[in-house]
């Protein structure tokens, strides 16, 4: 049915081997038969939080991101590690980052936030029965956690004060499904 749209790798070759980061350029033939090359990031993946107090509040991170030279509102998440379980990198994240853990864990969605780049898939995961601990920040790793209620974060989603992507986009599911409108298996 797509066949139409479906480009097929001829040739694969590293360009970029970094510590976080690989970049891959393969030359692809387009469907009409034609060669092109795709420069694209390697990435492994991460996790995403939605940690959601009783009372509708959430938990939220202020963290310094060098590639935009300011602080961003987000919520908790971290690089899933080679052969890591996703849920099991979500309680990690979690803890490490917040000192936080939760009782109840489910699956919320699968996420590509930069496809026309990359292969990165984020997992977001909702986290209730939050109970507050001491947090393992990583060596290097510098960050406020801080607690605000849901109609506040729509607000600065709606406002432009939180513009990272995995935040937006798990605001827009937390209101779902705090409503009601959206349920979880």
């Amino acid at each position: 049915m797509d066949s139409h749209l479906i480009e097929t790798r001829i040739a694969s070759a590293e360009a970029y081997d970094g510590d976080f980061l690989k970049v891959q350029r393969d030359t692809v033939q387009l469907p009409d038969g034609k060669a092109t090359t795709r420069e694209y990031i390697k990435h492994p993946g991460a996790v995403v939080i939605l940690p959601l107090f009783e009372d509708g509040s959430v938990l939220l991170e202020r963290q310094y991101r060098y590639p935009l030279e300011r602080v961003f509102i987000e919520y908790p998440a971290g690089k899933i590690d080679s052969g890591e379980d996703h849920l099991d990198c979500a309680k990690r994240e979690l803890l490490e980052e917040t000192g936080y853990t939760a009782t109840e864990w489910q699956h919320v969605c699968t996420i590509h936030n930069a496809i026309a780049y990359s292969d990165e898939h984020l997992e977001l995961y909702l986290a209730r029965g939050l109970v507050g601990g001491e947090r393992k920040l990583d060596d290097g790793e510098f960050l406020d956690v801080f607690k605000a209620p849901l109609a506040d974060m729509l607000s600065w989603v709606r406002e432009g004060k939180v513009t990272d992507v995995k935040t937006v986009i798990g605001t827009f599911w937390l209101e779902k499904i705090v409503a009601g409108d959206w349920k979880l298996p």
